[in-house]
């Protein structure tokens, strides 16, 4: 076994005062005990307890006590020594200091202010105590110009950072965005329906989707009253053959009449033209009628079945002509009030990625939504190859010239007639709409020009050049060096980055663009219009203030100690009104034997006995 002498001991007076509380006729002194000895599997902490009772808790008790006492002790100390040094000034705010500097650059009584006007105008530099932004010198010249200006220091300009930059007038675009709905071209809409009651006897298109030509066979009606009337019409027909050279001329002009009265009847069944002359042809009439297609398009709903019975006016098929369909878009009034009849329009379909395709404006609702604020746009876009489908959504985008010119260049328009209900069929010469047999129209009667040079333009500057705020937005203009005057601008459509002024601003002046937050609020320190109040009366008018009088010390009464006069002093008589001012009677009372109540400020108070009656003294 390998014997280990501990080497870690107390000190000789923590032993003194550990046996002097277990044994107090223990010598002051005593003899440094012999080192113990205990093995390897015996821990020290262990060895020690054994050897000396309990004295190593109390000195790892002692231990623990002492470590975070003295750590308190030094935080307190350092606490201390921290507030001595701050007090006393020996500590320095670089920001301080760094506005300390910059007063050297500017002259005595300048006042400096924060940004956003969150205190009072300070004496001197630092930080704001509200938002911690740092002060910036006010203006200190006394100039304020016409009242809509402000002039600001070469120095105070540099510390603000304002910057300036010209109006351009440039030629740009405004690109309107909306998401709209391709839907069916009301003009090729068309309804079969049935002109006569019968029953379908036989079904060709019979189902949707169909794509049928003009006058084809869809189905075949079955009705007996069309049968009548064939009957009626050819018995017309052989009377006026057989009176049409006899000697009564009055009897054949009634057969005549006769006839075109069965002619109209079977019109109004239904039958088309080509069906009577075939019907006259073969002198034999049929109860079996084909019902043909009114145009060419598609089926886009079959409303019957064969063998069902149909009554007049219902529903037997409905086609749609899709070689043209409606973009139906929704903008807001501003974008929409930039948009003119004939305008192309370039859609994209998530379904078709990568193709665009070109449309044309075909009417502008003149009527605002109540509910959405938008107005309708409606397009036509071109579908000669079927891809385009019905109730599929597009994102179109407007690309609108801006300018004060009233005509728009378009190369596919320069020169051309175009429909004035169709924008998408133009002619090179004057003509009339296939579609609407309404004559041509020239493009320029449109708002379009034939010259490629007329290019309309507009003012632009940066939009953080423009401050707005409800419904009035202002610039400030450099109209001298360092003087910058308010300006109430109509804004435009935002171009990008910059953004078009429409009044309010010329070509080439200067406006601010950096710091223009700080030229308006020197504008409201100085009482001058700003951007939170631009309708301020533009000068002062000094209103004359009455002169105030002056007292010397001795032209005053004495003011002596407040005292109450006691309840044997009469009270004073209330002070009398004023003449010419109305005082309100006292109201009389009538009480019968009662004593008259007495008058206010001479009252006072009697004391008496218990046993003495009082009697009401007159006043």
């Amino acid at each position: 076994m390998r014997s280990v002498t501990s080497s870690s001991y107390p000190p000789a007076w923590l032993r003194a005062s550990a046996d002097l509380l277990h044994d107090p006729d223990a010598p002051m002194h005593p003899s440094p005990p012999e080192p113990t000895v205990f093995t390897a599997h015996t821990p020290p902490c262990h060895a020690e307890a054994r050897a000396h009772g309990s004295f190593a808790p109390l000195w790892w008790w002692v231990k623990l006590a002492l470590q975070p006492l003295l750590f308190l002790g030094f935080l307190t100390t350092a606490f201390l020594i921290l507030g001595v040094v701050q007090q006393q000034g020996w500590l320095h705010n670089p920001a301080f200091d760094a506005g300390k500097a910059d007063d050297h650059d500017h002259p005595s009584g300048t006042s400096y202010i924060c940004p956003m006007m969150c205190t009072p105008p300070s004496p001197k530099p630092g930080r704001c105590p509200v938002c911690g932004m740092a002060l910036v010198p006010a203006a200190t010249r006394a100039g304020s110009g016409d009242g809509r200006s402000v002039i600001i220091d070469p120095v105070a300009r540099r510390v603000a950072g304002i910057e300036t930059v010209p109006v351009q007038n440039v030629a740009a675009t405004h690109m309107i965005e909306s998401l709209g709905m391709l839907d069916y071209d009301e003009g090729g809409r068309k309804t079969l329906a049935a002109y006569v009651d019968g029953r379908i006897e036989q079904l060709y298109a019979d189902y949707t989707g169909v794509e049928v030509a003009e006058n084809d066979t869809l189905a075949v009606l079955y009705s007996p009253v069309l049968y009548s009337a064939q009957v009626e019409f050819l018995l017309a027909r052989k009377a006026r053959d057989e009176t049409a050279n006899g000697p009564l001329q009055r009897v054949s002009t009634v057969n005549e009449n006769l006839l075109r009265s069965a002619h109209q009847r079977l019109v109004e069944l239904g039958m088309t033209d080509g069906q009577i002359d075939e019907l006259e042809r073969s002198g034999r009439a049929d109860s079996r009628l084909p019902l043909l297609a009114p145009t060419r398009g598609t089926v886009v709903e079959k409303a019957v079945v064969e063998g069902q019975y149909v009554s007049e006016g219902d529903t037997i098929y409905e086609l749609a002509e899709l070689s043209d369909v409606w973009l139906m878009l929704k903008l807001f009034p501003e974008d929409a009030s930039l948009v003119r009849y004939g305008m192309r329009v370039h859609a994209k379909l998530e379904s078709l990625p990568g193709r665009v395709f070109e449309g044309r404006v075909a009417f502008i609702d003149p009527l605002v939504d109540p509910r959405t604020r938008t107005v309708g746009i409606r397009v036509v876009m071109p579908n000669a190859d079927r891809l385009l489908r019905i109730g599929d959504f597009a994102t179109a985008t407007i690309e609108v010239p801006l300018g004060s010119g009233d005509a728009v260049y378009d190369p596919e328009l320069a020169g051309r007639w175009i429909s004035p209900r169709h924008p998408h069929i133009t002619a090179d010469e004057p003509g009339a709409c296939p579609v609407c047999d309404m004559p041509l129209v020239p493009a320029t009667a449109l708002g379009f020009t034939d010259n490629p040079d007329v290019t309309p333009t507009v003012l632009v500057v940066p939009r953080d050049a423009v401050l707005s705020a409800g419904s009035h937005s202002v610039v400030y203009v450099e109209t001298d060096p360092g003087r910058f005057e308010l300006r109430q601008v109509v804004l435009g459509p935002v171009l990008g980055t910059d953004i078009a002024i429409r009044e309010g601003v010329a070509e080439g002046e200067q406006v601010a663009r950096n710091g223009n937050f700080l030229i308006d609020s020197q504008m409201q320190l100085v009482g001058n219009p700003s951007l939170i109040d631009p309708t301020i009366a533009q000068t002062v008018v000094p209103v004359p203030m009455t002169p105030e009088a002056t007292y010397e010390p001795g032209d005053l009464p004495p003011m002596g100690p407040m005292r109450l006069p006691t309840s044997d002093e009469p009270a004073a008589a209330p002070p009398r009104p004023a003449t010419g001012t109305m005082r309100p009677a006292e109201p009389e009372l009538d009480n019968g034997d009662a004593p008259p109540l007495p008058a206010a400020g001479t009252m006072r108070l009697i004391p008496v006995s218990p046993d003495t009656s009082v009697t009401p003294e007159a006043p």
